[in-house]
């Protein structure tokens, strides 16, 4: 199948590790120009060692994308240097899982400036160039806490939530000028966070986080995690030609553990 990826630039926030890191493979693959933004320079020189052993260039950028000035002036750049955005892959940051008797206000606030709007500020700088151009897909990487409240996940839960009514807002808006706007929920998905969130389950139940994780995995009618290749592909799908005709959805892939119809 020919998913006309190819020469097309793809911006990847977040793209130094887990499912971001597996979406600068998948579109190499097809022939992409993978970008991939994270905070953090030693993280992007890893990431780039990763891929170089696989065959795979990207250009990196260092940015915090919760600085809204910081994350203009890195569009532009990219822009300058590369080329137009073609893809925009939000998979960044990414909020602490608490349990309900360590919320604070302070937690609320964090939650929403590592999540929700490290990918509006993304956004909001590149989706003008693609109205602009008519032409551009979004595909933004929105965990499950969005849809099902978790006790332990409230604040980034509440941040994913605000992604998801952003997302569809905006491919409404910008459907008439060529641009989609789509959004995957993962489930659980087997990256460095799972560890993160069995750690802060295992506080709340009392259960230690190897119970924890045999005890989920379990309850998914798939009987595992994801891989976050599998996200991946899916995230390649919605950004190629071949999903011409998708925007405005938000795709579940949590191994059917939620059926739900909506």
């Amino acid at each position: 199948m020919n998913l006309e990826l190819g020469g097309k630039i793809v911006l990847i926030t977040g793209g130094s590790k887990g499912i971001g890191l597996a979406c600068a493979g998948a579109f190499h693959r097809e022939g992409a120009n993978p970008v991939i933004v994270s905070r953090s320079q030693d993280n992007l020189d890893a990431a780039m060692a990763h891929l170089m052993k696989n065959g795979v260039a990207v250009a990196v950028y260092a940015t915090n994308l919760s600085d809204g000035p910081a994350t203009e002036q890195l569009v532009k750049r990219i822009e300058d240097e590369i080329g137009p955005i073609d893809v925009l892959v939000n998979s960044a940051g990414g909020a602490t899982r608490v349990t309900p008797s360590e919320l604070t206000p302070e937690k609320w606030r964090v939650a929403m400036d590592a999540k929700f709007f490290t990918y509006m500020n993304a956004m909001d700088y590149v989706l003008p160039r693609m109205v602009a151009r008519k032409r551009g897909a979004v595909v933004n990487i929105i965990g499950t806490g969005g849809k099902i409240a978790s006790p332990i996940h409230l604040p980034g839960g509440a941040a994913n939530a605000a992604l998801m009514l952003a997302s569809a807002g905006l491919a409404a808006a910008w459907g008439r000028e060529g641009v989609r706007v789509n959004v995957i929920n993962p489930g659980a998905t087997m990256t460095g966070r799972v560890q993160m969130s069995l750690n802060a389950e295992a506080r709340f139940t009392g259960k230690s986080p190897d119970e924890l994780l045999e005890i989920n995995e379990r309850r998914i009618p798939l009987g595992r995690y994801a891989k976050p290749e599998e996200i991946a592909d899916a995230a390649v799908f919605l950004a190629s030609a071949r999903a011409s005709y998708i925007t405005g959805a938000s795709l579940t892939m949590d191994g059917a553990l939620t059926p739900l119809v909506a």
